[in-house]
């Protein structure tokens, strides 16, 4: 994967592996930032998409697989060890003995067969049920035309079968915030929402609603010695403008930069030295939405891509803090295609578009967005000119980055602008388009092609990585020709951390998740932190 770090960043993520080494700086409190909205939707993490809800579960809950940002690829977490049948479908997961939840129940086979069933459950709708998908028999339960998912099989209390609907790499979908685990004996689930009970490193304590939300040590968490730190406190801060001041006066310890921060931080002497950036994968656009009759006609969705000069807003409104996107998957992606030309800026092309399909004097749409500067409600307002020159008009609708997801995922919109996971696997990132994933999980503007289908299904059934590659490669193709979406960037992500933090790491999936229980302070903080 593509990833960027500053050097002085380099050396203070090998000292303080060095620090550690000869003794930890045990205790104290992170301060931590929610930058993606003004509240938390829910603390239920099964029924929320958002990365914003991901920050806390990554304190408060583990799923089956983790993601090594050491190795680039999901490793095993709930599991001691596997065994893998020769066929590459059938995986059996010996579980953790020491797993414990914060309602003192330990892990066994029973809370992974219920909380998959529960994220699966068509009642509930809920945005991992995409990723559920992959067993055997998930897709009849989600589609409730089943009781049970029957690749789910339960050997003993620390024993679990699970059968796959080919020989993928389960880890990239089980890995999921949104596949979290939960304990299968609280009997309101209701009390998810409100006080999270999990198996990570950090036990719930309070919420402060339009805040933030504290975490607090758990002291028998299964990896010995960890987690460093006593409590985290995750602050709400939407705000570009505020995390800077907070962060200036050290009241934060880490802040994700937007582009004009960015610009900023890198000329500031006391500031530019600890800098963290990577390239995300993540992909941002506006979906079209289908039942808005002029979006069924390919040809008017790709007049909208000719129509916005793409690489002027990146490097003017986004600071060049992204990166142009040429279709769905991101240039880290084993399937990008390097030699697929990217929509260029030809008006005249689209006009001509929008005119051969029956709509030579264009037409109006409504674009849902949050306030995100970098791709929210004053990149919609940069791109009102320019389809107005080829006769669309577009409309903003400003919502709360919370409402966003909500909305999304209900069908309550006629396009949005969004910043959407299209990695690190590229399986998972196609099954979006795929046409039995529900629009709930992330097929989010219905999109359906019996072409795409085919290449997709192939690649599920292909064991060889090259081959499987080939084939999510002409799919992605497939996709960027058919238009769902105005593609926009694929972000580049940037934290600022304070002198004093050590153990964050360049996560490409989302900078802003990081490894709580790996993350320590030293003896120059503060002393509101020790």
């Amino acid at each position: 994967m593509l990833k960027t770090i500053t050097t002085t960043a380099i050396l203070s993520l090998g000292m303080a592996t060095t620090v550690l080494a000869s003794g930890e700086h045990y205790g104290g409190t992170l301060i931590f930032t929610a930058p993606y909205g003004s509240n938390f939707a829910t603390l239920d993490e099964q029924a929320s998409p958002n990365t914003q809800e991901e920050l806390i579960a990554q304190a408060i809950h583990r799923a089956l697989y983790s993601w090594d940002s050491t190795q680039n690829k999901p490793v095993l977490e709930l599991a001691a060890s596997e065994d893998v049948s020769s066929d590459g479908n059938v995986h059996t997961y010996h579980l953790r003995k020491n797993a414990i939840f914060h309602n003192g129940k330990p892990l066994t086979a029973d809370d992974i067969v219920y909380s998959y069933k529960r994220i699966a459950n068509p009642k509930n709708a809920f945005p991992g049920a995409s990723y559920i998908a992959v067993i055997q028999g998930a897709n009849e339960y989600i589609a409730g035309k089943s009781p049970d998912i029957s690749g789910l099989k339960k050997i003993d209390e620390n024993t679990l079968e699970i059968t796959y609907t080919g020989p993928i790499d389960p880890g990239f979908s089980l890995m999921q915030n949104t596949t979290a685990i939960y304990p299968s004996n609280v009997k309101d689930e209701s009390s998810f929402a409100t006080h999270p009970v999990g198996l990570g490193p950090f036990v719930f304590k309070a919420h402060v609603p339009g805040s933030q939300v504290v975490v607090e040590k758990f002291d028998k968490y299964y990896k010995e010695g960890k987690p460093y730190l006593d409590h985290i406190n995750i602050v709400l801060m939407a705000e570009d403008a505020t995390r800077d001041v907070a962060f200036r006066n050290k009241e934060i310890d880490v802040s994700i930069l937007g582009p004009t921060h960015y610009e900023i931080y890198q000329k500031d002497p006391a500031l530019k030295d600890h800098l963290l950036e990577v390239a995300e994968v993540y992909t941002r656009g506006i979906g079209l939405n289908p039942a808005l009759k002029p979006f069924q006609d390919k040809r008017v969705r790709q007049a909208i891509n000719y129509a916005i000069n793409t690489p002027l807003i990146v490097q003017r409104l986004i600071k060049n803090k992204a990166y142009p996107a040429t279709g769905w998957l991101p240039l880290s992606s084993p399937a990008f295609d390097k030699n697929k030309a990217p929509y260029a800026f030809d008006p005249a092309k689209a006009k001509a578009l929008l005119t051969e399909a029956g709509y030579p004097d264009g037409f109006e749409f409504e674009v849902t967005a949050s306030p995100n500067e970098s791709w929210g409600v004053p990149i919609v307002e940069a791109i009102l000119p320019m389809l107005k020159k080829v006769g669309i008009t577009v409309k903003p609708k400003p919502v709360e980055s919370t409402v966003l997801g909500d909305q999304v995922t209900t069908n309550n919109f006629q396009s949005f602008l969004w910043s959407i996971p299209s990695g690190p696997d590229p399986l998972s990132a196609m099954r979006c388009f795929y046409s039995k994933t529900p629009q709930s999980a992330c097929n989010f503007t219905s999109y359906a092609s019996s072409e795409f289908d085919k290449l997709f299904e192939a690649a599920e059934q292909e064991r060889d990585p090259s081959k499987q590659s080939d084939l999510l490669r002409e799919a992605n193709n497939l996709v960027q020709d058919d238009a769902p979406y105005w593609f926009f960037n694929y972000n580049k992500a940037v934290m600022a951390y304070q002198p004093w933090v050590h153990g964050l790491v360049p996560d490409a999936n989302e900078l802003a998740i990081q490894p709580y229980d790996q993350i320590w302070i030293d003896e120059i903080a503060p002393a509101s932190r020790k």
